[in-house]
């Protein structure tokens, strides 16, 4: 979630509510450019690809931000302009370049506007990186959990009072009056129950499945009541989410599970 997806405010249906016609004022389809921050890097097959402290965060309705940085800042020598072009009605036409890395070669890994369209000028010098062909992404000194951060984007985890009940089907899994919140930018509260208050005779591990959040870290999942992968937990969550640590939330999307705030 971010200003351009989900409820945000440039995400096209924005949760709140402007002092003036945004829909009127402004085309359906925005885009934003700002900069980054930090010294920004980028490494495919062991090698930095990108080395930029100029980088520039691209805010696109409907679109995760994507990063942006002077084509001088990517490694030249490991680029080859390849044939590809593609025709975006809101930049322009794109250029690509494929990556030699690693002994072999990452086709099509960065674009640019070479000419973009007179509304977006400010794209003209500068490329993009396709995020899922980058192994890692360093902050100054810190490798970035999962994809790059928005910084529009927050974890908030909040001490809650009122008593919470979980239940599978018929079945009592989970009773506290301790429960954490979670409020994370753009998606519902979520409910994170102290493992110790999870009837521990109807938790065993789930499948294996592991997934990131660059905002809370690596979730493991656990099987409950019979039900596999219905709960998650961060055993060594991020410092915004640390306080979530040996908490279990329930995925209140499966058939049969609900989750009663009183």
């Amino acid at each position: 979630m971010s200003l351009t997806l989900g409820t945000g405010p440039l995400a096209g249906t924005p949760g709140g509510r402007f002092n003036f016609d945004l829909k009127g004022a402004s085309p359906a389809h925005q885009l934003y450019l700002q900069p980054y921050g930090p010294r920004l890097r980028a490494v495919i097959g062991g090698q930095v690809v990108l080395d930029s402290d100029r980088a520039q965060l691209l805010y696109e309705t409907g679109i995760p931000p994507r990063v942006y940085a002077p084509l001088e800042d990517f490694r030249t020598d490991l680029l080859t302009r390849t044939a590809t072009r593609t025709h975006c009605p809101f930049k322009g036409d794109a250029s690509y370049w494929s990556l030699t890395v690693g002994g072999g070669i990452v086709e099509d890994a960065v674009w640019g506007y070479e000419e973009p369209l007179p509304a977006t000028p400010w794209l003209r010098g500068l490329a993009a990186l396709y995020p899922d062909k980058v192994d890692a992404w360093f902050a100054e000194e810190d490798r970035l959990v999962g994809h790059l951060r928005d910084p529009f984007h927050r974890v908030d985890v909040h001490d809650g009072s009122r008593p919470v009940e979980v239940r599978i089907g018929d079945q009592l899994v989970a009773s506290t009056q301790r429960p954490k919140l979670l409020f994370e930018t753009g998606l519902p509260a979520r409910v994170y129950v102290p493992a110790l208050d999870v009837v521990p005779s109807l938790v065993a591990p789930g499948s294996g499945l592991r997934t990131i959040c660059p905002y809370k870290g690596e979730a493991s999942y656990w099987t409950v009541a019979g039900v596999a992968d219905v709960a998650w937990s961060y055993e060594t969550p991020l410092a915004e989410a640390s306080r979530i640590q040996a908490h279990l939330a329930f995925d209140d999307g499966v058939e049969g599970v609900r989750i009663d705030v009183g």
